[in-house]
């Protein structure tokens, strides 16, 4: 007598028979109706527990009348199977403990909340304030570390007197090198304007609304351009660094930014009209309007480089 094959173990609704006998000679009927071919593989329905042929095999094809029967039974039994991890203690490292973020409430260590340690400051954080930057972990003295004394007052003294010396260095620089805003009047500005919307270079894909007109320069002092000054237009949602890149190509200068660590190799962009150097991160329509004149200067330094901490 035929055996099917176990039910749980197969993908499909039917399985194919096996004989113990020769199969060619005995063979079975395919039981749906009005068929009743004699099949010699016959496949075996494990939702109605009949016989059918290959055409009738399905139990769409032979209107089966225990249909999805199968389906349930296999689907209650991978439910019954246990998950991956099952028994498993989850927190190894991390016992049941408060989130070492001051603020945070959170309980590390349990079943839903594991925890995860920092090795660079040697505390436990829920999944939330796991990363360094999320937990502050540069400004945190490891635990367990040996303190290290620092003369604070001295440290404050000589980062005055740094930037005091750098203050003095770069506003005489900036007097002799960078140009100056001219003073002209509204109407004289509106029709510089209108020239340079007609002269300017740019992404000419770039939508009218979307773009600023700018005079680019790069100083002599510090950088080595083939092509001294141009004039360009850029997009409005872009940033001061895009903009750098964009303007340095255009110059034709070396750009290294993202080379190179040491700040006095590094491109910055000096906005003439409000007589500061621009933030990489800066929107070019909330720093900048069209007319106005930037310089590529090389190794002036970003604020948050004035004092070492």
């Amino acid at each position: 007598m035929a055996t099917p094959s176990k039910p749980e173990a197969q993908d499909t609704s039917y399985v194919e028979m096996t004989e113990t006998r020769d199969a060619t000679l005995i063979g079975k009927h395919c039981e749906y109706d009005y068929c009743n071919q004699l099949d010699f593989l016959p496949f075996f329905c494990q939702s109605c527990k009949q016989t059918f042929c290959l055409d009738h095999r399905t139990e769409r094809a032979h209107k089966c009348t225990n249909e999805g029967a199968w389906a349930e039974r296999r689907r209650l039994a991978q439910l019954n199977q246990p998950s991956i991890g099952q028994g498993r203690i989850l927190r190894d490292k991390v016992s049941e403990k408060p989130c070492a973020t001051p603020d945070c409430k959170t309980v590390v260590g349990t079943s839903l909340t594991p925890g995860v340690h920092c090795q660079t400051c040697n505390r436990d954080y829920c999944l939330k304030h796991r990363l360094k930057e999320d937990h502050n972990c540069k400004n945190l003295i490891p635990i367990g570390a040996r303190p290290i004394q620092v003369n604070f007052e001295q440290k404050t003294k000589s980062a005055f007197d740094k930037l005091k010396a750098w203050g003095a260095a770069k506003k005489k620089e900036a007097g002799r090198a960078l140009p100056k805003p001219k003073p002209t009047s509204a109407a004289a500005r509106v029709v510089a304007v209108n020239k340079l919307k007609k002269s300017a270079k740019g992404d000419e894909k770039l939508a009218v609304e979307k773009r600023v007109y700018l005079y680019v320069e790069a100083e002599a002092a510090t950088t080595k351009a083939k092509i001294p000054k141009g004039e360009f237009f850029f997009s409005k949602d872009w940033v001061v660094g895009r903009l750098l890149d964009a303007a340095a190509k255009g110059l034709q200068v070396q750009n290294v930014n993202n080379q190179s660590a040491d700040e006095q190799d590094k491109l910055r962009v000096f906005h003439v009209e409000g007589g500061r150097v621009l933030e990489f991160s800066e929107k070019i329509g909330t720093a900048l309007q069209s007319g106005n004149t930037v310089v590529l200067l090389r190794g002036v330094g970003g604020p948050q480089d004035l004092i070492e901490v």
